[in-house]
C-alpha cells in the first residue's frame, strides 16, 4: 500500500495569460506564492516524503509545503510537464492559427495529438507511471507527495483511474489542487479530487 498526495503547483504569469508553459521554467507569480502558502498551512496529509517536477513552479510549491511538514524536497525530471515544444510560449489563439488541425485535436483527440517538436500524453502518461511504480515499491506503508503540473497530473490520474486518454479534459486540474489516492497491488482508491478548499475565493485559478 501507498498513499499518493499529487499535487499540481502554484499559477504563474503564463497561467493567467493562457500561454502554454510545457518545460519552459516558468516562476510562480505572487497570487502563485500566496496560493502555496494557504496550502502550506492548510495540508490534508502528513508526508513521509516529497518528490517534485525539477522546473521552478512545481519545486517552489513543493518547498513550501516541505517547510512547513519539515519535509525535504527531491527533484524529480520524470515529472516534468508535457513538452509543448514549438507551442511553448503562445496562447492557444496563436496556436490554432499555426496549427489548426493539431489545436483541434488538443482538445477533441488528445490521445491522437503529436505536439510539433514536442511530447505526446502517451509518452507523458508513461513516463509518469513508470516513476511512480519506482516509488510504490520504495515507499511500501507510507504517504509520499508529487508535485507537478496540469497536463502531466491529468494523465496520471487518467492512468491510476483507468480513464482513457481520449477523456482527458474531463479531469480538471486547478492551481495548487490536491489529489489524494491509495494504490494497493494495482487496486486504486480515489479518496480526493482537484481540491482546493485551502483557497480563499479570490485566489482560485485554473490556468494551463
Amino acid at each position: 500500500m501507498m498513499r499518493l498526495v499529487l499535487v499540481r503547483h502554484g499559477q504563474t504569469e503564463w497561467n493567467a495569460v493562457g500561454r502554454y508553459q510545457g518545460q519552459s521554467n516558468v516562476a510562480l507569480s505572487d497570487m502563485g506564492r500566496q496560493q502555496a502558502k494557504c496550502l502550506a498551512e492548510n495540508f490534508p496529509a502528513k508526508l513521509d516524503a516529497i518528490y517534485a517536477s525539477d522546473l521552478d513552479r512545481a519545486k517552489e510549491t513543493a518547498e513550501c509545503v516541505g517547510e512547513k511538514l519539515g519535509v525535504s524536497v527531491r527533484p524529480e525530471k520524470s515529472f516534468r510537464e508535457l513538452s509543448f515544444g514549438d507551442w511553448e510560449g503562445l496562447t492557444y489563439q496563436e496556436i490554432s492559427l499555426r496549427w489548426p488541425n493539431e489545436a483541434n485535436k488538443l482538445f477533441t483527440a488528445p490521445d491522437e495529438l503529436q505536439i510539433p517538436h514536442g511530447e505526446n500524453f502517451q509518452g507523458l502518461q508513461k513516463r509518469a507511471l513508470a516513476k511512480i511504480n519506482e516509488l510504490y515499491k520504495e515507499h511500501v506503508n507510507q504517504t509520499i507527495g508529487i508535485f507537478a503540473h496540469g497536463a502531466i497530473n491529468k494523465t496520471i490520474l487518467a492512468g491510476l483511474m483507468h480513464i482513457p486518454l481520449h477523456y482527458l479534459w474531463s479531469l480538471r486540474q486547478d492551481n495548487t489542487a490536491v489529489n489524494i489516492l491509495r494504490l494497493d497491488d494495482g487496486y486504486v482508491t480515489v479518496e480526493l479530487i482537484n481540491s482546493t478548499s485551502h483557497l480563499g475565493k479570490g485566489l482560485i485559478s485554473q490556468g494551463l
